[in-house]
């Protein structure tokens, strides 16, 4: 399970739905238009729970792997807005889905399709992960989750953040990002591009237990209009979770 502790160091997620879930498609997707013809919801790449990331902040990259990372950089950095659907895998395997919206710099908001009531929502500071069925939600600096590599307005994998591994294949290039918090511990974030069409597939963030979650995004668009109201976070209405 991710716990409240590891939850502000990671992509804030709510926690695995039981094993009785199925995880199939609902019958109807009402995720964003896209720009292409719609896509079937994709089987997430789920990493190796026993792989051994290496972690000295004084490994060396070859020229081809500073590339690949510097193509990630440009990748993100040139996106202002995306919007597509998810397919997410919880630590106990399960899987939820729904749509997500990104305005850069620093604002998302993540719809899970019900029965759900989770929400994620930022808005370039805080990001609230809120139930709307018992209208609480918990808040939590975006600069302490993985998120701002996602939606900050540039990057530079190899000079703003920790990479610790960067390999490619014919599928993807994928880049591990780890994050270390003295109070909590060690999390990774590993961001997978497609090799051949350069977007953003999937990310997996790993909290400081070892526990993984994956986001695969398909049907992405970067040409909607998004509606800036719908990053505004509502502390009115939802109060702070219990505990």
């Amino acid at each position: 399970m991710v716990t409240a502790t590891s939850f502000a160091q990671n992509v804030p997620v709510p926690k695995p739905a039981p094993k009785g879930r199925d995880g199939s498609a609902s019958d109807a997707q009402r995720g964003p238009a896209t720009t292409g013809a719609t896509q079937a919801p994709p089987n997430p790449i789920i990493p190796d729970p026993r792989r051994n990331v290496p972690s000295s902040i004084f490994q060396t990259f070859d020229a081809n792997q500073k590339a690949q990372a510097a193509k990630v950089s440009a990748y993100l950095s040139s996106l202002s807005t995306l919007v597509g659907n998810f397919v997410q895998v919880g630590p106990d395997g399960s899987k939820t889905q729904g749509d997500f919206y990104i305005q850069k710099p620093g604002k998302m908001r993540v719809e899970y399709d019900p029965p759900s009531p989770i929400d994620i929502i930022a808005d370039g500071s805080s990001v609230v992960v809120r139930d709307r069925k018992l209208a609480t939600q918990d808040v939590y600096p975006l600069s302490q989750t993985p998120l701002r590599f996602l939606l900050s307005d540039r990057i530079d994998l190899m000079k703003d953040t920790n990479v610790v591994s960067v390999t490619a294949d014919d599928l993807f290039i994928s880049v591990t990002i780890e994050e270390k918090q003295a109070l909590v511990g060690t999390s990774r974030l590993l961001l997978m591009i497609g090799a051949k069409d350069g977007q953003l597939k999937q990310w997996t963030v790993t909290d400081p237990q070892g526990y993984d979650t994956t986001f695969a995004v398909y049907n992405l668009d970067t040409s909607k209009r998004l509606d800036p109201s719908m990053f505004k976070i509502d502390f009115t209405n939802y109060g702070p979770a219990p505990g």
